[in-house]
């Protein structure tokens, strides 16, 4: 295999390579859809603003490949604001669609007791735990988030893990060999190593 990592010039790349490569694989970045050529996995990771993502990937020419990976059902995984740009659209940038790769729409969590960002750790309830992307992790393993959005898809069949944060919300999604979380497996430790383990298998 080969995993390829796309470099939009925001995300949290050093970070995400460096747990690949604790998982045992070392990536390479991927700037232009030549870049993609021989790779096998490919990752989009999250850091920064939903437009601002969005935009990037369309300068870049990116969107193309992205689509085409995930139609033909190749291994992918979007992490962060990597998983949510994936959807139609996002409070968080009105004037900059998302990719429209997933039907839904990402909001803000309201206003409450409650510290926006959702910062730090969280369990998730797997909707599937016999899932081989879940594998080694019981039934609901703790993973780190930092946002204060999060994706609604239209499609609930497609979500694999649930999180609870005032509101119960889409921690992942899970589509054939596409992979997508909030949360984020780089900071996650063991767990976040045995999640990039078992995208690796797929």
């Amino acid at each position: 295999m080969k995993l390829g990592v796309i470099d939009y010039g925001a995300g949290n790349l050093r970070s995400v390579l460096n747990t690949f490569e604790a998982a045992g694989v070392t990536g390479h970045l991927v700037r232009t859809p030549e870049d993609a050529a021989g790779v096998t996995h490919l990752v989009l990771p999250g850091v920064g603003a939903f437009g601002d993502c969005a935009e990037k990937l369309r300068r870049q020419n990116l969107v193309p490949l992205v689509r085409e990976w995930i139609e033909r059902d190749r291994p992918f995984l979007g992490i962060c604001v990597g998983y949510q740009v994936l959807f139609e659209s996002g409070e968080e940038d009105e004037q900059v669609p998302g990719l429209g790769i997933l039907k839904g729409r990402v909001v803000r969590f309201s206003e409450s007791e409650l510290k926006v960002p959702h910062m730090g750790w969280n369990s998730v309830a797997l909707a599937d735990p016999a899932d081989p992307i879940w594998k080694g992790m019981g039934k609901e393993p703790y993973f780190y988030f930092v946002h204060s959005y999060y994706p609604q898809p239209e499609d609930e069949s497609l979500i694999a893990a649930f999180c609870t944060y005032g509101v119960r919300f889409a921690a992942a999604v899970r589509c054939g060999n596409l992979v997508a979380t909030q949360f984020h497996p780089e900071k996650s430790q063991k767990l976040g190593v045995k999640l990039l383990e078992n995208f690796i298998s797929l």
